[in-house]
């Protein structure tokens, strides 16, 4: 009896523990009042209304003063009494009425507000580290919501089952991303964070969400909002140290609260194209702290990739001493290409711990930690902790994705859903192989692979040596051993139409890695290759076989110097998570020249250009057949990683410290035929340092050389890329005015080194109409040297992030002293979407043997 007594009382603490205080909150003509501050008075508890301006959280019984915020009205407190039964409380805030000091502004003289701005920027730095660490618990909601998708965008339609998919309507409205987070944070000055994701779920996914939280602090000299991508810069705080000369402050009033004052300021951008607020801010008298502001961002601020971004904050007293962000809400907006988007996101902070007892190596390498059950939270879970409410297109969001995905989940490996997958990817078209290529995915409970073939059009080129040339490629790739490995087949058939050559060769990789949370990251590759294939003299294979193509053909200018050989390669690689990387490869090739065996270009008069097939720049006649047996070993260094750790993986998001890198290559004598002998090494370090305002300074220095030279062949030389095109070459690893092969060296030191400072919108925000394009000035050099009569300087300047996309240099080059000059232009791809597409290709380019 004595039990089912206990067990009565647990089940009567239980419910009388979980009362729920709700309202909603309006001003004074009833117009809601989204996104309003609701506090418990005197602690950091409480919650944000949503979009309907409707609020609820959940409390123990007692008696509670709430405190109800909204930027530009007057704060209202309401005592609410809680038993044992739900308690509703409805705020109507009336409009702040400011209080304006008796202060005379003579002509020309200077608004108050420029003195309130002064006292705050002289407590900046003291608010900023005021507290050396602090924890605080967070939850966030972020929502993103499609107004507006066209049925096409540049010019292809959107597949009907990809809208179908998203669950938008027939005028291309609806939710496509969803997720609720609760956390607890913890920082210590200068720069140590780490969070751990408690709960985390995402709307019609078993996802984990963005979770990272937004701390957006004005005390700061430069704000980071978001990523970088919105504007590498940053934006300048209000309250700067040479704020007064970035804005304009326009005292508003004042009004009171707690007993304390609190000054109302208008920020305005002196200048239009800077990085700057437009909006208000709240500090308060005497203390100069912030209360509050309602900021937002345009185009006008450099603000990428969306249109508009306000951030609104709610600031309330921890103790006596600190006060700390309370609620935080960004919104923005996107509207490019026929696609309308906006979104929300919300961030609550409470139960703020300034004095925290953190024990010895609390923070490490992991920033952000999600529970092992982080995404196994249950309905009933949300709904009592949630401290923002849905709204109703939320709450039907959750449930018919939530139900959907259950279901395709129970049945994921049922005939019925193989059966769909597999109808999905229709039928098979011939045509697909010649442009598109071919993908297939064989979909089975229990043996599940993908296959493909490459395009063959897009393969193809054409070379002097083997006229036109027809690549067939393709790929195998399978999970293993529950998903810890991966294997890739990748099949290579080439034939040369004029000498008739065939080549055939296969790459196979094995990566495996940890799955278990609790292990450090130890990745690993075994990579295999063998056949007969035409490699470039310059393993890195700095011309791309379009580019070759185009400049034989149409100018007979047959850069790209190619042989044959019978090979085998053997590699392993293996990553750890202190950011060391080491790898070795071994290789024996079997080299045989390759002779041009057409001249045919499109001008006829163009092939008096043609020149033979090898580097004759530094060899006078074509290499005779032998044989090269090489190992290599690199290994590489990037201080300071730090990773996110999900409940079965790690992922790196990288370390502010340059990479070193270290390579070895020995060419052995006698083994298999081997004919060569030699040692070279090379130490590099590059890095990006962003400077926020000043711009992004990017580098890539090094030196190396042969310790042994005795028998080397062309091939082994330490070549330095070159470029005869317009178009570009690999940015901080190329001189794009030097030739392929003239200065190829055996020394036994050379130095290189890369440099390029990318300003970000620094100057060219300046001048008029033309900053409105948003192009940004880069300048830079590129330089070797080996000797006096083999050495290279250029100097460039260019713009990029033309259509977001270009990038447009002019280089002044001089070599071995200046005794020889040219200049060039060259187009590549650079700025906000130019940078991710230059390094998708030169991901894809070959490197290594």
């Amino acid at each position: 009896m004595r039990k089912y007594f206990l067990l009565l009382a647990i089940l009567i603490s239980v419910k009388t523990s979980a009362q729920k205080i709700y309202g909603t909150v309006f001003n004074e003509k009833g117009d809601l009042l989204p996104y309003s501050s609701i506090t418990i008075k005197g602690t950091t508890i409480g919650a944000s209304a949503n979009n309907r301006a409707k609020f609820a959280f959940n409390v123990t019984p007692g008696i509670y003063v709430l405190v109800c915020q909204h930027i530009g009205y007057t704060t209202l407190e309401k005592k609410v009494v809680i038993n044992s039964q739900d308690e509703e409380a409805i705020f109507i805030l009336a409009q702040q009425k400011l209080l304006m000091k008796e202060v005379v502004i003579k002509s020309n003289g200077e608004d108050p507000a420029y003195q309130i701005i002064r006292e705050a920027i002289k407590k900046r730095t003291y608010y900023f580290k005021q507290v050396n660490q602090f924890t605080c618990d967070l939850y966030a909601k972020d929502m993103i919501k499609l107004r507006h998708l066209p049925t096409k965008i540049f010019g292809k339609k959107i597949p009907d089952a990809d809208r179908q998919e998203m669950m938008l309507d027939t005028m291309g409205m609806g939710i496509i991303y969803l997720s609720e987070s609760v956390g607890k944070v913890a920082i210590q000055q200068p720069d140590k964070f780490k969070m751990q994701v408690i709960s985390s779920r995402v709307s019609g996914s078993s996802g984990f969400g963005f979770s990272f939280p937004t701390f957006i602090s004005l005390y700061q000299n430069t704000v980071t909002i978001f990523a970088e991508q919105l504007n590498p810069r940053g934006f300048i705080s209000p309250i700067a140290d040479r704020a007064i000369s970035f804005y304009k402050f326009k005292f508003l009033g004042s009004f009171w609260e707690n007993g304390k004052e609190i000054n109302s300021i208008r920020v305005t951008p002196r200048r239009n194209y800077e990085p700057l607020f437009s909006g208000i801010i709240n500090i308060t008298e005497n203390d100069w702290r912030i209360h509050s502001f309602d900021l937002s961002l345009t185009k006008k601020s450099q603000l990428e990739i969306i249109d508009t971004l306000q951030i609104t904050q709610f600031h309330v007293p921890v103790n006596d001493e600190v006060w700390r962000v309370k609620n935080q809400l960004l919104h923005f907006n996107f509207n490019k290409l026929g696609i309308d988007a906006v979104g929300n996101f919300v961030n609550v902070y409470s139960n703020y711990s300034v004095a925290p007892n953190f024990g010895k190596g609390y923070f490490d390498r992991v920033i952000i930690k999600y529970d092992t059950n982080v995404n196994k939270k249950s309905k009933a879970y949300w709904d009592s902790i949630r401290p923002v409410p849905l709204e109703r297109e939320e709450i039907k969001d959750y449930l018919v994705k939530d139900s959907l995905f259950e279901r395709q989940k129970d049945s994921a490996v049922s005939k019925t859903a193989i059966d769909s997958l597999k109808k999905k990817q229709g039928k098979i078209k011939v045509t697909d192989a010649f442009w598109a290529g071919i993908k297939r995915t064989h979909y089975s409970k229990t043996n599940t692979y993908t296959w493909g073939v490459n395009s063959l059009l897009k393969n193809l080129e054409y070379n002097t040596a083997e006229g036109l040339a027809v690549n067939i490629s393709g790929y195998y790739e399978k999970n293993l051993l529950k998903g810890t490995k991966k294997l890739s087949v990748m099949p290579n058939i080439r034939y040369g139409f004029n000498n008739a050559h065939l080549n055939a060769w296969t790459d196979v990789t094995l990566r495996s890695r940890d799955l278990d949370a609790d292990t450090k990251i130890r990745q690993n590759e075994w990579a295999f290759s063998a056949g007969k294939r035409v490699s470039q003299f310059n393993k890195q294979s700095p011309i791309t076989p379009l580019v070759n193509s185009i400049s034989t053909l149409l100018y007979g200018d047959n850069f790209m110097k190619t042989y044959e050989n019978y090979f085998v390669a053997a590699g392993f690689t293996k990553q750890y998570e202190s950011g060391v990387r080491f790898n070795v490869k071994a290789l024996y090739e079997d080299r045989i020249p390759l002779n041009n065996t057409t001249n045919f270009t499109v001008f006829k008069k163009d092939s008096i250009n043609i020149t033979p097939n090898y580097p004759y720049e530094k060899i006078s006649s074509q290499f005779t057949r032998y044989q090269a047996v090489i190992v290599s070993v690199d290994l590489s260094f990037k201080p300071g990683q730090q990773y996110i750790q999900f409940p079965y993986r790690k992922i790196s998001i990288g370390s502010k410290y340059p990479t070193f890198s270290l390579n070895y290559t020995k060419g052995i004598n006698g083994i298999l035929g081997s004919d060569v002998n030699f040692d070279k090494w090379k130490f590099s370090i590059a890095n990006d340092n962003n400077f926020k305002l000043w711009g992004t300074l990017k580098y890539n220095i090094g030196m190396g050389g042969f310790l042994n030279n005795k028998s080397v062949f062309i091939q082994d030389y330490q070549h330095f890329n070159g470029n005869r095109s317009t178009l570009a070459a690999e940015y901080l690893n190329s001189f794009q005015l030097s030739s392929y092969y003239a200065n190829s060296t055996i020394s036994s030191l050379y130095a290189l080194a890369h440099v390029e400072h990318h300003f970000n919108g620094l100057l060219t925000n300046k001048i008029p109409y033309f900053n409105q394009l948003n192009w940004n000035l880069v300048a830079g050099s590129n330089t070797f040297y080996v000797d006096a009569h083999s050495n290279h300087v250029e100097l460039f300047f260019g713009l990029e992030n033309i259509l977001k996309i270009f990038r447009v240099d002019f280089i002044a080059a001089f070599e071995n002293g200046g005794r020889r000059r040219t200049s060039a232009i060259s187009i590549g791809f650079g700025g906000l979407l130019g940078g991710s597409i230059n390094k998708v290709v030169n991901t894809n380019k070959t490197n290594g043997f």
